[in-house]
């Protein structure tokens, strides 16, 4: 049974309740999700019901977490600003894609949802996402980073940045600034996130010249990399280039520099996470990775909701919160466009996105239904990530 938070936040007060039962909500309209006006004037009269399948259990669950309070915060916010009003159900996939399958089913049955957010990694968007298309659910993706997650459908749009539009760039901005020739090339191999990532990282360094000195294998469930790493050190190599969740990223830089190894450390996207600062320490200082946000970014969007997700939960957010955030605002701009709440006219909104101004910058979704905009490159200095000059 899954573990499931039905959140439903109204513009004055914000109750949340675990449940186990069946998800509730209009999908399919009726036309009751049908409203008056349009943009900033659009009324509709019924909640529009808003599914996301995140990994709040299992691997991936501090992406998830995050996820979940990015998008509370924002469904708070527009609750606040009054005519459309959002039901947010947040269910657990336990990043598994089995479990991740049972959630969309139960998100895209008859009475279901508007439209649904996840799943957290992209292995579980493959396998979850042919339901929604057949169910004509629109789909938005906010950290699915693999290629091919959109061509599943076209129902299926995402506004996190692929691993072949950030990588290149990393790889590009590492041989800038430390002139690197050479690279050890390590991914986890029964991932479908870090696998496609392991094939962007060599492509890119193929393309910049970088020879690969050796490519070695790893498991989502490792913890101990001592073995691998010795390999590492013996190449010699400039760089040390990771494709690996969080899970392991955090031991595999720890046990890194307890070996020595004191070159740069560039990772892929499931880097980006406080936590590495948080459990690696001084160990994490200097890693590299690419991102499609920045907290330092000094747009209106991203100075306030820094602010007030802060004064929400305490704490900083991540990239993985703020893609959560820029997706409910995206699907807002959506329903506002016609004034509709129902499948399809969510799926014609997310198609007409272009230049929309978030907190990862100004946001276009392109005719293949991929996000475009502004990447940045990172480096962890002093226990935060700064952009790499």
């Amino acid at each position: 049974m899954s573990h499931r938070a039905r959140v439903f936040l109204a513009a004055t007060a914000v109750t949340v309740t675990l449940a186990a039962c069946s998800s509730g909500g209009t999908g399919d309209g009726g036309g009751s999700l049908v409203g008056e006006g349009t943009g900033a004037d659009c009324t509709i009269g019924s909640p529009v019901p808003v599914g996301a399948a995140l990994s709040l259990t299992g691997a991936a669950a501090s992406y998830g977490e995050s996820q979940r309070q990015g998008l509370e915060l924002a469904a708070e916010q527009l609750n606040a600003r009054g005519g459309v009003e959002y039901e947010l159900t947040v269910e657990d996939d336990q990043t598994d894609p089995r479990q991740g399958i049972a959630v969309f089913e139960q998100l895209t049955a008859d009475d279901g949802v508007s439209v649904i957010i996840g799943p957290t990694l992209s292995n579980g968007g493959f396998q979850a996402q042919p339901i929604a298309q057949e169910e004509g659910v629109p789909v938005l993706a906010i950290s699915n980073t693999a290629d091919g997650i959109t061509e599943q459908g076209d129902y299926i749009f995402r506004d996190s940045l692929t691993e072949a539009q950030v990588i290149p760039q990393t790889v590009a901005k590492a041989k800038e600034v430390y002139g690197a020739q050479s690279a050890v090339v390590m991914y986890s191999n029964d991932d479908a996130f870090t696998e496609a990532g392991y094939e962007v990282f060599a492509q890119a360094l193929d393309a910049e010249g970088i020879e690969v000195a050796e490519t070695l294998e790893f498991s989502t469930a490792d913890t101990d990399f001592r073995a691998l790493l010795t390999e590492a050190k013996a190449a010699d190599a400039d760089l040390l280039v990771v494709s690996g969740l969080i899970e392991a990223a955090i031991p595999l830089v720890t046990q890194a520099r307890e070996l020595g190894i004191d070159v740069p450390i560039v990772g892929g996207n499931g880097f980006n996470n406080p936590q590495l600062m948080a459990d690696a320490g001084d160990a994490a200082e200097g890693v590299v990775v690419g991102a499609a946000w920045n907290s330092a970014s000094d747009n209106p969007e991203n100075t306030a909701f820094l602010a007030d997700f802060e004064e929400k939960h305490g704490s900083q957010p991540d990239q993985f919160a703020a893609q959560a955030f820029a997706g409910l605002m995206l699907i807002d701009t959506a329903v506002r466009a016609s004034c509709s709440g129902e499948r399809d006219a969510i799926k014609d909104g997310l198609g007409t996105i272009d230049g929309v101004p978030s907190v990862l910058g100004e946001l276009t979704i392109n005719d293949a239904r991929d996000a475009e905009h502004e990447a940045v490159v990172q480096i962890v200095e002093d226990g935060t990530f700064t952009v790499l000059d």
